[in-house]
């Protein structure tokens, strides 16, 4: 879980965050660099994320803040607001990642760093996930602006607007930061204040929660008797849960019924909620959270139920486990150095689908007019109108090249 912090609570007395905000770019531009200095925390604590130096799976952290007169801040001020913000990857195998990520936040910061050539294919490929997402309220950060001289920081600013000319973020704030150095971070925090707005959010829905971790906390040798159920990490979209509900998590666990796959969901009981270091008896929507659950620990162990809807017993939305739809399909194949044109879908092709913060694959089986029809490898769970991300195999990698509506 968590570790404490010294934080204050909001003015309300409201320990969960109202927003969140995904931090995404190409790797090693600075991402997990600038969650530290807006959180005090690093996020990349997964062992391999350590080795390699680079994001592999979301990393969350919480923060306040604050003003002080005209001056915005995380340490001190009148006012505030909480929010929660998403280190999503920025190597390109781990674009998938990124995509179930950008279901879980409300706005964005995009980071592009002012020491290397602008823009860097995982830029394109971001920006672009962002727009098919349908994230709008997007922050600019040039980061690294201590690394270059005036005239280069100049330079790459330029190509900067060049390239977001035209773009979902073409009028969006661009900020010049050092995270390193901590550099013009209380104006990275004023824009984050006025272009990333808490939604208005719909408390009397049904609640739904997607999951993108889940994991045990015990340690080695614990005894049975004091084992911790699972924890399940990520956001609430709608509604609200409260300790004591009894939840269904979806697709499951999967079956064979009359020779074919069938997947049930979990079935279990939300024995505690924590938003950040601080327990709360019940979560609404605007920040990422970890509920404790009676799940045996080793259902949950290395993000087996990450990508999972959550909903209350008898809530579910549907089991797609094939999907027909009429792709909207980009010009052309972002996040290669060689962007090369977006053919059609072809029959008998594989794919892959994100949607909510879920992915699977499968492979195109029929093609009608406008169309095409497609069976999934694992089901997805999701609403009618749902809106998904649609990849296909570019070479050796998964590329983002357009979107498919339920």
């Amino acid at each position: 879980m968590p570790t404490k912090t010294t934080e204050k609570p909001s003015p309300k007395g409201d320990p969960q965050p109202v927003v969140n905000i995904a931090l995404v770019g190409h790797v090693d531009h600075g991402k997990t660099t600038l969650l530290q200095r807006l959180s005090g925390k690093w996020a990349d604590t997964h062992s391999e994320e350590m080795k390699r130096g680079i994001t592999i799976k979301l990393g969350y952290a919480d923060a306040t803040i604050y003003k002080d007169g005209k001056s915005y801040s995380t340490t001190k001020g009148t006012t505030s607001r909480k929010v929660s913000f998403i280190d999503a990857p920025g190597h390109e195998t781990l674009m998938a990642t990124m995509l179930s990520g950008a279901a879980l936040v409300d706005g964005a910061i995009l980071l592009i760093a002012a020491n290397e050539e602008c823009p860097q294919p995982q830029t394109k490929e971001h920006l672009m996930a962002l727009e098919v997402t349908g994230i709008r309220n997007i922050v600019i950060a040039q980061n690294k602006i201590d690394l270059v001289p005036k005239e280069e920081a100049l330079d790459n600013y330029k190509k900067l607007k060049a390239f977001l000319k035209g773009t979902i973020a073409e009028n969006a704030p661009i900020i010049p930061i050092s995270a390193q150095q901590d550099v013009n971070i209380d104006l990275l925090l004023e824009a984050i204040e006025t272009t990333i707005p808490t939604p208005k959010r719909d408390l009397k829905a049904k609640p739904i929660m997607f999951s993108a971790r889940s994991f045990d906390v015990n340690k080695p040798g614990t005894k049975i008797t004091n084992l911790s159920g699972g924890i399940l990490g990520g956001a609430v979209k709608q509604g609200i849960f409260k300790v004591g509900d009894i939840i269904e998590i979806a697709p499951g666990r999967r079956t064979q019924e009359k020779g074919k796959d069938k997947w049930i969901p979990v079935e279990t009981t939300i024995k505690s909620i924590m938003s950040g270091s601080t327990s709360i008896t019940e979560v609404k929507p605007g920040g990422s959270v970890a509920i404790q659950t009676s799940l045996d620990p080793s259902i949950v162990k290395s993000d087996q139920l990450s990508g999972t809807i959550i909903c209350r017993k008898g809530e579910l939305p549907q089991y797609y486990y094939e999907v027909s739809f009429e792709p909207t399909l980009l010009d052309r194949v972002v996040g290669s150095k060689e962007e090369t044109k977006v053919d059609p879908i072809k029959k008998g092709e594989p794919l892959m689908i994100n949607i909510n913060s879920s992915l699977t694959t499968g492979v195109v089986d029929n093609l009608q007019k406008g169309g095409a029809h497609m069976v999934l490898k694992r089901p997805i769970v999701a609403e009618e109108g749902s809106v998904f991300a649609i990849s296909r195999r570019v070479g050796a990698r998964w590329r983002l090249i357009g979107t498919g509506k339920l």
